[in-house]
């Protein structure tokens, strides 16, 4: 059969998009996720038109053959792992800007465009596309819209859905199909293009993506502030919240995940708090944002509140940040990264519970969190090649989402199920739920073409 699948594919894309040597194909077969199966593709496909993955799904559905698409394969719930001799249609070469208007305040681009590269484009027309993941100089926009991937902005910007326009979608059968809109308002039939937003790629494969931008906002300035305890950091988070501020940014390092970025990056970070909370503002007076937020913390007790002076040294405060997940990686080697969120208000009991996690499984878990908006990246930091604290560390992991499941929140915030959390769906929505998914999936992919096995 993968004689046929190659010769196949061969009549509608050039020798080059076309990647069959086993060392090479191997490399594509996993995202960043540890502990999710994967399997070796039959061929990596990089098309570069709409008509190649046009022809890529055609080819499939004659065959039968599983299709696995990816990005950059930044994710870490394993949405992007291949299965046993599928095609891998990897769409990073599909990676031009097609249009931005500075009226309609859109862009119009292709999957594999870099989320940074897009930002910095629309940022020469005094525009701003907000969502920004920590892995923004290196994710695609089109992995962006299949995880409904988030960043440190959503506090006041939202995540990637809230940006998505219109979607141009090759569906498994290779007939390509329009969603949504390019007009500021838009409400004709069904919302097919928020469907496609965080479903990993299981309907249908985005080609093209109009996405909504917003005027630049002024520079922000950060605000850092120690804390002797995670709770007293929350307690700040819910006043910050309560009193009505608008921060562009609010985000929580413990003090395992502080220690750990001043071990990679020598950034000088305090080590003696046990939690450090980052606010930051792009309103038109952020010092005097900062200064009311500062104040709050002070309330909620702070032992330190330290409003950045200027522009480079708030973005050494966001670098910080910014390296928490590579930092906490350095500890032992490997990561679990959990990505719960829950309702602010039970932001403490979160935290708290997952620090008694950690203790009970004797691993070193930290915490960095958009505490603005109770997403927790509780992370846990295990040694792969100890096969005890391989399992004390899975199980401290489902741990950690069955706590937040209780606290009344969600299984993911902006990482997506993938393979890590199939089972936690199902427990999120119940049996009734995952029905009416699985219908859904088989409307638009009745033969489970695309990317199987993974949120079910």
């Amino acid at each position: 059969m993968s004689r046929t699948l190659i010769d196949l594919l061969q009549e509608g894309l050039p020798a080059e998009a076309i990647l069959t040597d086993p060392d090479v194909t191997s490399s594509y077969a996993h995202d960043m996720a540890s502990f999710c199966e994967a399997g070796e593709p039959a061929v990596v496909v990089l098309p570069r038109t709409v008509e190649q993955v046009q022809h890529v799904m055609r080819t499939a559905t004659e065959l039968r053959v599983p299709v696995v698409p990816q990005g950059a394969r930044t994710g870490l719930s394993g949405a992007a792992n291949a299965s046993d001799g599928c095609i891998v249609l990897s769409l990073v070469k599909m990676d031009r800007i097609l249009e931005i208007s500075p009226v309609d305040r859109i862009a119009v681009v292709e999957p594999g465009v870099v989320n940074a590269a897009l930002s910095r484009a629309v940022g020469e027309h005094g525009l701003y596309y907000p969502p920004d993941p920590s892995s923004w100089e290196t994710c695609t926009i089109g992995g962006n819209i299949g995880t409904a991937s988030g960043g440190l902005c959503c506090v006041k910007y939202g995540v990637t859905a809230e940006y998505v326009l219109g979607l141009d979608v090759v569906l498994a059968d290779g007939r390509l199909m329009s969603t949504g809109r390019r007009t500021a308002k838009g409400v004709a039939g069904y919302d097919l293009t928020r469907l496609f937003v965080g479903s990993e790629g299981s309907l249908g494969i985005v080609v093209r993506a109009v996405l909504a931008l917003k005027p630049e906002p002024p520079q922000q300035l950060v605000l850092a502030a120690e804390f002797p305890s995670v709770q007293a950091a929350c307690d700040a988070v819910c006043k910050i919240m309560e009193g009505g501020h608008v921060p562009s940014l609010l985000e929580l390092m413990d003090r395992t995940t502080v220690k750990a970025v001043n071990a990679l990056a020598q950034m000088g970070l305090p080590e003696t708090t046990e939690a450090l909370l980052l606010a930051a503002f792009d309103t038109p007076d952020p010092a005097a944002d900062l200064a009311a937020v500062g104040a709050l913390c002070e309330a909620a007790g702070a032992t330190q509140v330290v409003p950045a002076e200027d522009a480079a040294e708030s973005e050494m405060l966001l670098q910080a940040r910014r390296l928490a997940l590579t930092a906490l990686e350095a500890v032992k080697g490997t990561t679990m990264i959990d990505d719960v969120c829950v309702p602010r208000s039970r932001l403490a009991e979160m935290l708290v519970g997952v620090e008694r996690i950690g203790e009970k499984y004797d691993l070193t878990v930290g915490v960095c969190a958009h505490a603005g908006d109770g997403n927790t990246h509780p992370t846990v930091c295990f040694d792969a090649a100890d096969p005890d604290e391989g399992r004390r560390a899975r199980e401290s992991f489902d741990e950690i989402m069955a706590l937040g499941l209780e606290l009344g929140g969600t299984i993911t915030g902006e990482h997506g199920v993938g393979v890590l959390k199939k089972e936690w769906l199902a427990r999120e929505i119940g049996p009734v739920g995952v029905e009416m998914q699985q219908a859904v999936k088989a409307a638009f992919d009745p033969h489970s073409l695309l990317n199987p096995g993974k949120l079910f």
